[in-house]
């Protein structure tokens, strides 16, 4: 197997730019997968070694966390657990300590899995990410960044190396969930993110971001129309399953079946919707 591994960006940008069809990994924990599941003979760009692709940094707008970070320094990172805890709650169920170790987000982008766990979070948050090339570099929301079943906006001579999050209201509801068949080590059946802020007449945020519910994950913007649309409370269960079925297009497959996508999704925007429902608005002091 062809293995490249640069120690710096432009070493790694120049490798790419020469040979646009190296596959760039960070922490490789798919590599065996993709092996079997008959995508051997692939020629690797390592970026491992690349250091100024990790870590996490504030900025005036949000933080910047870099492609290489590993979900377990993203799930005890300071800044993002103050700043976007559906983030770092996130990196904490992705895989077991071992992988949490290893895998990036970056990475976790990258393999356009729909039901990846990160994804989500980063659509709820309105992040977007930064892809590099030898000719420079070009900002994209993270919403346009999946163009299909895992494939992207990326181009062959592209590496993904940082991901933008804004800083969300300071009073802001952050909620996330996923529902797999364990309560560790599973792929998600239906995942949720929400960041929340304001009442219903005067909202500042609504979004929602999904897993497993398309062949990408999804930025529920019918959902979010509902909500904001809605001058004096939130929708009834009836509206909002309506609004939502216009955003998901779930289907059945080894791991559940459409139906059950569809009821837990629901089931899910309701819980993050409870505190509105049950003390009139969220009030992120108490």
């Amino acid at each position: 197997m062809p293995w490249y591994a640069p120690r710096h960006l432009e070493e790694a940008l120049a490798l790419l730019a020469e040979r646009p069809g190296l596959i760039p990994i960070a922490g490789g924990t798919d590599v065996m997968v993709d092996g079997n599941a008959g995508a051997a003979g692939r020629e690797y760009l390592s970026l491992a070694g690349v250091a100024n692709l990790r870590g996490v940094s504030e900025t005036p707008l949000g933080l910047a966390i870099g492609a290489l970070t590993t979900m377990t320094e993203i799930g005890r990172h300071p800044l993002v657990c103050r700043h976007l805890p559906a983030l770092a709650a996130s990196a904490r169920v992705t895989g077991a300590v071992a992988i949490q170790n290893r895998a990036t987000l970056g990475g976790n982008i990258m393999n356009a899995s729909p039901a990846a766990d990160n994804p989500p979070v980063l659509l709820a948050y309105g992040a977007s990410v930064v892809l590099m090339s030898a000719m420079g570099s070009r900002h994209v929301p993270y919403a346009q960044f999946h163009s299909g079943y895992k494939e992207t906006i990326r181009r062959p001579t592209e590496i993904l190396g940082e991901v933008i999050v804004p800083f969300p209201p300071d009073h802001a509801h952050h909620y996330f969930r996923k529902v797999g068949t364990r309560r560790a080590q599973a792929i998600s059946k239906v995942g949720l993110a929400a960041v929340l802020a304001g009442r219903p007449g005067s909202w500042e945020c609504v979004r929602f971001g999904l897993a497993s519910v398309a062949a990408t994950p999804i930025l529920a913007c019918a959902l979010a129309a509902a909500i904001t649309g809605s001058d004096h409370s939130v929708p009834r269960d009836e509206e909002l399953a309506e609004a939502l079925g216009r955003d998901i297009a779930a289907r059945d497959d080894i791991r559940s079946t459409a139906d059950y996508r569809r009821r837990v999704a629901i089931n899910l925007v309701r819980e993050a919707l409870a505190p509105w429902r049950s003390q009139g608005g969220f009030d992120a002091s108490h």
